[in-house]
């Protein structure tokens, strides 16, 4: 030990683990963090300056084109939800239902369309729309409108295109 004093070198006493307590070891080129915990503050950063700037933008009027672009690995980040307060009236649930012009299906307990039996979280829905029970969900049973033949053939022409080779020339 005494050698390591008289040269100036420090002996590294071992991994240092990341100060969020996550599990894995940081370094002191990250602030004793782990990579992922540094990245992560360097982009909570980032964001909190462009939301700063973009709302001291909006409060003095300045032009949107006077903001730096957000570097592209900052860009992909999941941003978290931000509240603005704004001068513009809220629409209330009163005022929702009666901008809609469509009503709302009832949701209630799912039946069967042919025998009205409670068929709950096991009920088949068929390509009719309708809902059946383990008895009527084959069209057979329940006098299905849907065509089968001509959808089965619209997927078969979808897959197998027409292939057409070009005519050879003649010599």
């Amino acid at each position: 030990m005494e050698s390591s004093k008289e040269t100036g070198c420090q002996a590294r006493e071992g991994p240092i683990l990341c100060i969020n307590n996550c599990g894995f070891f940081g370094s002191a080129a990250t602030m004793n963090m782990c990579s992922k915990c540094h990245k992560d503050m360097v982009l909570k950063q980032q964001q909190a300056q462009f939301a700063a700037a973009s709302i001291e933008n909006m409060v003095n009027g300045s032009s949107s084109s006077s903001i730096e672009p957000l570097p592209a690995d900052a860009v992909n980040a999941k941003a978290e939800p931000v509240e603005l307060k704004t001068d513009a009236p809220r629409l209330t649930p009163d005022l929702v239902s009666s901008e809609s012009s469509e009503p709302k299906p009832k949701e209630g307990p799912n039946r069967c369309t042919t025998c009205r039996k409670r068929v709950g979280l096991t009920g088949f829905s068929c390509r009719c729309g309708n809902m059946f029970c383990s008895v009527h969900r084959y069209s057979d049973k329940h006098e299905c409108p849907f065509d089968y033949r001509s959808a089965a053939q619209d997927a078969i022409a979808k897959a197998n295109p027409l292939v057409k080779a070009d005519k050879l020339e003649k010599i």
